[in-house]
C-alpha cells in the first residue's frame, strides 16, 4: 500500500491575524475547555436516553454483527429475496468493503446496517443493542449520533462552504454550539482542506467536496460510517487519495468504516472484503 498518498495527521495554524487573513481566528485553551465540557454533558444526556454511547476504543471492540439476516420484497404478487441469511461482522478501527455487480443486495444491507430498514428474519445488533427490534424513531436517533453516512453524490449544501456544511451536519446531530468549532476546524484539517475551508462546493475539485462529505459525515463523531461508492465518481488518483483519508480517520478517530465498491483497484486497502453474489456471501 506504499503507492497510497498519506496526508499529514498534523498541520501548523496559520499566525496571521483573522481580519488580515480573512479565516476564523484559532481555537482558545478556553473554548477546547468549554468544548469538552459540552461533549460530556452531550454524552451524559445519550446514556439517558437508553442509546449506545461511544466510549473510550477498545481494540477489537465488536461495533456490529449481523446475524442469518434475511430481506425479501413483495413484487408482483411475489417475494423477491434479496438478502439470504447474512453473516457479518464489524469491528472497532476496521475498513471493510461489500463488492459485488449492481442488483446483488449490497443497497439492501446497507441499509440494513445503518437501520434505514428492517430485516423479515435474522438479527442484527449495534454496541450491543438489538437494532432489529428497535422502532424508527429510536434507529433514527442512533444515525442522528452514532453513524455517519458518505454518498456517491457528495450530499453538499451548494450555497454553503465546505466549513457551514460540516457545522450543519453538527447542528442537525443536536451537537451543543460550543463544540462546533474545534471540531470543524480539526475535520476539515484531518481531511486535507485546511486552505479550502471557506470555498464553496462548485470552487472545490470532485475529489476535495468528496473529502468535505467526509468531514461532514465524522463531525459528530460516529462510531461507525456507511459509504456507498465514495469512489465511483472520482479517477483512479483521487480514490486513492480518498482512501488514504479514510485510512487516516480510522487511525485518528478510531472510527470503523464500512464501503461499498465495484472498483478492484482499492480492494487491497481493506481489512476484509466480502464478495456479495445473488444476496449472499461467496468465498473468491
Amino acid at each position: 500500500m506504499a503507492w497510497l498518498p498519506r496526508f499529514a495527521a498534523k498541520k501548523k495554524k496559520e499566525t496571521a491575524p483573522a481580519a488580515a487573513s480573512g479565516e476564523r481566528p484559532a481555537t482558545s485553551a478556553v473554548a477546547v475547555e468549554t468544548a469538552s465540557a459540552a461533549e460530556t454533558a452531550y454524552r451524559d444526556g445519550t446514556a439517558a436516553a437508553g442509546l449506545p454511547v461511544r466510549g473510550e476504543p477498545a481494540a477489537n471492540e465488536l461495533i456490529l454483527s449481523v446475524n442469518h439476516v434475511e430481506r425479501s420484497f413483495p413484487v408482483g404478487g411475489q417475494q423477491l429475496h434479496v438478502l439470504k441469511g447474512i453473516d457479518m461482522e464489524l469491528r472497532r478501527g476496521q475498513l471493510v468493503m461489500l463488492r459485488g455487480r449492481s442488483g446483488s443486495g449490497k443497497t439492501t444491507l446497507m441499509n440494513m446496517i445503518g437501520g434505514l430498514d428492517q430485516p423479515n428474519k435474522g438479527e442484527i445488533y449495534f454496541m450491543g443493542h438489538p437494532f432489529h427490534q428497535w422502532n424508527d424513531d429510536k434507529r433514527t436517533e442512533v444515525r442522528r449520533k452514532q453513524i455517519g453516512f458518505i454518498f456517491q453524490a457528495y450530499a453538499l449544501m451548494p450555497l454553503l462552504s465546505a466549513w457551514e456544511n460540516v457545522e450543519l451536519s453538527m447542528r442537525m446531530a443536536g451537537i451543543p454550539r460550543s463544540m462546533w468549532k474545534p471540531r470543524v476546524e480539526h475535520c476539515l484539517e484531518l481531511v486535507g482542506l485546511g486552505k479550502r475551508m471557506h470555498h464553496r462546493p462548485f470552487e472545490l475539485s470532485g475529489g476535495e467536496q468528496q473529502r468535505v462529505a467526509i468531514a461532514k459525515s465524522i463531525a459528530h463523531r460516529p462510531t461507525l460510517l456507511l459509504a456507498d461508492e465514495p469512489t465511483a465518481e472520482l479517477d483512479s488518483q483521487m480514490g486513492a487519495q480518498i482512501m488514504s483519508v479514510f485510512r487516516e480517520i480510522i487511525e485518528t478517530e478510531q472510527v470503523t468504516i464500512c464501503m461499498t465498491t465495484h472498483d478492484p483497484t482499492i480492494l487491497e486497502v481493506a481489512d476484509h472484503v466480502y464478495q456479495m453474489v445473488d444476496g449472499k456471501f461467496v468465498t473468491t
